[in-house]
């Protein structure tokens, strides 16, 4: 196997792996500081309970989190050394601001959070947790800014044969930045949302601490409803910035190959890439396409075959992802929808429990398929329209990858596995008793 297949699939694996915790990191800060929030506010015992318990599970999931990003970032260095020499100027200045402010910011108060119970003030431990939320989601936001300019690449020149930084703003206010900024925290706290009612829902069905976890799961559920509901109004707005930027990634989701005005969506299909076409193509709802991409019925969407060959992204793979994702995001608005509507009665419906708590990794799936759709949907370029991902891989043997590789899988292995058992261990456990 070639150098670029291994690196590709090294990063690939390390992409994934890490984005198992990022997530959650994001979401269940969040919920955690507003669960202490309440606790300051009212003095209610339950909500500091549920702020230690499901702070413990934070801790836990944003330990092994930090390992497997360090992990992922030297892979530039290592694995992808012509394209760090190309665009460093750009990439490296985002990734120093993530590091050396939300990071440090993060990883500072986490300790005064954890370690501040009884030695500082409420204030100051509510406001730490809060800090930590925030800088989470700042890093968060750093880390996405510097792929959504390997998407839309903006405010920059090409001097010396390298790309370099001239308008710094333009990077992180473009709309890509934005947009797939939103997205991507939304579907983190969709994540947090489940994690904790599916957490609860468990320990519902067993009768364990009714009170306490009735309250987590309603808490979880309108975080999940809440923002299940907000990812369909910004995935429409991501599927017309996509449909701007990114046409030919449009076309791969939807299966489209030939040019039409008025384009349908096919509830069914099955595209061939070396036929170019699609085997199957059913239940057609005309001009649905044309409308979510351009928001009119009569504009017109480029197909496929508008692209060679070799510009095109992967389809199959490109399409199966984009179509579980939206038939996930269905499923949590609905699940999400009947928990908030019985949440004054969970314990009459144990169906909806065990659902729920066989829910708990859906969300995970579908973040993992949107980063699917956004990485490979942008291949075959690495930076779109300006470098491709085969001119960009590190000159190493083959030999070198598939050892490091082997490595990664080994010790990811084995990081993932503990976190499995910490948090299902802890969980399970439940809050301690007074």
């Amino acid at each position: 196997m070639e150098v670029l297949t291994l690196s590709r699939i090294q990063f690939a694996v390390a992409t994934y792996f890490h984005f198992l915790f990022v997530p959650l990191t994001l979401g269940l800060s969040v919920l955690t500081a507003i669960m202490q929030t309440v606790w300051y506010r009212t003095g209610d015992e339950d909500y500091r309970r549920m702020t230690k318990f499901w702070g413990k599970l934070f801790l836990i999931n944003f330990a092994i989190g930090v390992v497997t990003g360090l992990t992922l970032e030297f892979q530039f260095g290592t694995n992808w050394s012509r394209y760090s020499a190309y665009v460093g100027d750009i990439f490296g200045s985002l990734l120093a601001i993530e590091a050396t402010v939300a990071f440090f910011l993060e990883s500072t108060f986490i300790a005064v959070w954890f370690f501040g119970w009884n030695r500082v003030s409420k204030k100051v431990h509510l406001l730490s947790i809060w800090l930590v939320a925030v800088a989470s989601n700042l890093s968060a936001f750093w880390i996405l800014a510097a792929n959504a300019w390997m998407q839309h690449p903006v405010g920059y020149t090409v001097n010396g044969g390298r790309a370099e930084l001239q308008d710094f703003v333009a990077v992180v206010t473009q709309r890509y930045a934005l947009f797939q900024f939103a997205h991507t925290v939304s579907g983190a706290f969709v994540l947090a949302g489940f994690f904790v009612a599916g957490i609860s829902a468990w320990h519902l069905l067993r009768r364990r601490e009714v009170a306490f976890f009735t309250r987590s799961f309603t808490l979880g559920i309108t975080f999940a409803l809440a923002f299940s509901l907000f990812e369909v109004f910004q995935g429409h707005m991501n599927a017309a910035l996509v449909s701007e930027l990114q046409p030919v990634k449009l076309a791969a989701m939807e299966a489209h190959w030939e040019t039409q005005a008025g384009a349908p969506i096919y509830l069914v299909q099955w595209p061939d890439e070396a036929v170019e076409r699609n085997r199957v193509q059913l239940l057609g709802i005309p001009p649905i396409l044309s409308f979510l991409a351009y928001s009119s019925a009569d504009a017109t969407v480029r197909g496929l075959k508008e692209w060679p060959a070799d510009e095109r992204p992967p389809v199959l793979p490109v399409f199966l992802a984009f179509r579980a994702m939206v038939g996930l995001g269905v499923l949590f608005i609905a699940l999400s929808a009947f928990g908030f509507w019985k949440r004054k009665r969970l314990t009459d419906h144990p169906w909806y429990l065990r659902a729920m708590v066989l829910a708990i990794p859906l969300p995970y799936v579908a973040n993992e398929l949107g980063w699917t759709v956004a990485e490979l949907g942008r291949q075959p370029w690495i930076v779109y329209g300006l470098m491709r991902t085969r001119d960009a891989v590190s000159p190493l043997a083959p030999g070198q990858v598939l050892t490091t590789l082997v490595g990664f899988i080994l010790v990811y292995g084995l990081l993932g596995a503990v976190d499995v058992y910490l948090l299902a261990k802890y969980a399970r456990r439940g809050p301690a008793a007074e």
